[in-house]
């Protein structure tokens, strides 16, 4: 019985045994490990060459506002053409960026400017893949199984985000960036080949029009009516952009010394890690909007005490806890998403996600180094913590059918919203 209640917690691997669901995670468990590896190495090569902060900042900078433009069109893509050659088109340009940044990295004397544009490209890429791909994952199984794969899929994306880093520095010191640029540009060949194995999935279609401006903000208009969805997106960009602390933690590690900086970053994926491991319990939990709730909250909590801790160890027990909370938040949200979304509109609504769940960090960590400058950085995370627990609050109060969402009722409501969307096309619903 102990044995069994042990088993409870651990992740339910049913989706694994779907063989698109395995294709499409192994390709994108190598993908991923190779793009944090792109993701370090950029930096590091900028820092190398310009020995400029501000260089390195500005990284993110254009690196947003592709991200931005991209995203929209990429929803209206993923819903009107085939998503795997879609997906494997796009993953073979991101390649090619790669490629170039090998080429740029091989020069005696490397161009900032095309790490930038490199940089700023791979952005508007990953904008036009990521809804694609979470499209294909959706349709890769049925809604009971959603809850697993967000959990599959957390482990996946944090495993390799916490390795692949530490990887692409050691690559970087001793083979140089354009080792680790190789090691990505590779990593999207595997991809590209696992997708390409997949069966054929049913394509989309936006109808007649084709790609039109309306088409695109179809899934705006469609995420209005729902608050379960307004829900999942607000309670993020809330928890995000007031307890957002990254930015803060060169400053805070002033006081443990230099070396703690890399230890402040570290915490959060492990305690999502640890989350997503242990998050068996989820698949037993229903009101998944009160559960986004709640983990939101606790986020807030966390990082308002992480404000407050003095001993280094208990400020990063403080961190881990709100990677773990902040875990189950993107679970259930995810969940959400994937059970109760119409296949034929779920690409354009995945690009408002990928809008949501960049926007709130890129802007927390101004609003945290604003507010820093002003009273403080301790005041900045502390008050921060607290603003983002009112908010949750205030959410909930806001939007009660994001609170009362219940996951027995979600996939008849997919099935509904998906005939009336076929009859407002004119065409059967499958």
């Amino acid at each position: 019985m102990q044995v069994a209640n042990w088993r409870s917690f651990l992740p339910d691997i049913g989706p694994l045994r779907c063989r698109e669901f395995r294709l499409i995670y192994f390709g994108q468990f190598v993908s991923n490990f190779g793009s944090a590896m792109t993701y370090v190495a950029i930096p590091f090569q900028m820092y190398a060459l310009t020995r400029s902060p501000f260089a390195v900042g500005m990284i993110g900078v254009v690196e947003f506002a592709p991200m931005l433009a991209m995203a929209l069109i990429g929803g209206a893509l993923a819903d009107h053409f085939d998503r795997r050659r879609l997906i494997a088109f796009i993953e073979a340009a991101m390649a090619l960026c790669c490629a170039g940044l090998v080429w740029n990295a091989s020069l005696p004397a490397p161009h900032v400017v095309a790490l930038w544009i490199m940089a700023a490209l791979i952005a508007g890429l990953g904008a036009l893949q990521r809804p694609a791909m979470e499209a294909l994952m959706q349709q890769a199984l049925p809604p009971e199984q959603m809850m697993a794969s967000a959990t599959l899929n957390s482990i996946r994306g944090n495993f390799a985000f916490i390795l692949g880093p530490g990887l692409a520095e050691v690559i970087a010191a001793s083979g140089g960036a354009g080792a680790a640029f190789a090691v990505d540009g590779f990593s999207y060949l595997v991809s590209i080949a696992a997708i390409l194995m997949m069966r054929p999935v049913a394509r989309m279609s936006l109808g007649d029009e084709g790609i039109t401006w309306s088409a695109l903000l179809e899934g705006w208009r469609y995420a209005r009516t729902r608050q379960d969805l307004l829900g999942t997106y607000l309670v993020d960009i809330n928890a995000t952009f007031f307890g957002m602390p990254n930015a803060l933690f060169p400053a805070m590690a002033e006081q443990w010394g230099a070396a703690s900086v890399g230890l402040l970053y570290a915490a959060p994926p492990l305690g999502a890690m640890a989350a997503a491991i242990l998050s068996g319990w989820a698949s037993r939990v229903h009101r998944h909007g009160l559960a986004i709730t709640w983990a939101a909250a606790v986020w807030g909590i966390a990082i308002a005490a992480f404000g407050f801790a003095h001993p280094l160890w208990l400020a990063l027990l403080f961190l881990a806890a709100a990677g773990a909370a902040d875990m189950i938040s993107g679970i259930f949200r995810m969940a959400v998403w994937n059970q109760t979304i119409p296949p034929s509109i779920r690409g354009r609504t995945a690009a408002i996600e990928m809008v949501s769940y960049h926007t709130g960090p890129s802007l927390g960590n101004a609003e945290a180094g604003f507010v820093a400058r002003l009273f403080g950085v301790h005041t900045s995370v502390v008050s921060g913590g607290v603003l983002c627990v009112t908010g949750s609050l205030l959410l909930a109060m806001i939007l009660p059918k994001f609170i009362s969402y219940d996951s027995r009722e979600g996939a008849r409501r997919r099935e509904l919203d998906e005939a009336q969307f076929a009859r407002a096309k004119g065409a059967p619903a499958e």
